[in-house]
């Protein structure tokens, strides 16, 4: 029993590591499209499933409640706000048209 718990933990600390270094190769906070992040998130994810869609780390915005951020080029962003680790609610804001002539 306690040999699966510790190859149980290993896997853990190996995907954690895995996840982290994929992240490690964007800017912080930055996603190749916020519209699509938007679609593919769904309550009750962790942190660690979100950045593995994003394979960036999440721009801190807030620890109560704990809230973190994404954009993309276009200036389109994510707002998640987790409770209790997991995902309760985001928003997704896009940039004003500019009125054209």
């Amino acid at each position: 029993m306690l040999t699966a718990v510790a190859f149980w933990l290993l896997l853990q600390f190996n995907r954690a590591l895995r996840v982290m270094k994929n992240a490690a190769n964007t800017p912080v906070g930055h996603v190749d499209s916020a519209v699509m992040l938007n679609a593919k998130l769904n309550p009750g994810m962790t942190l660690m499933q979100v950045v593995t869609l994003t394979r960036s780390l999440g721009q801190h915005i807030s620890d109560s409640p704990e809230t973190w951020s994404w954009t993309d080029a276009g200036g389109s962003g994510v707002t998640l706000v987790f409770d209790g680790a997991k995902l309760s609610r985001w928003n997704l804001t896009r940039p004003e048209a500019s009125p054209t002539a």
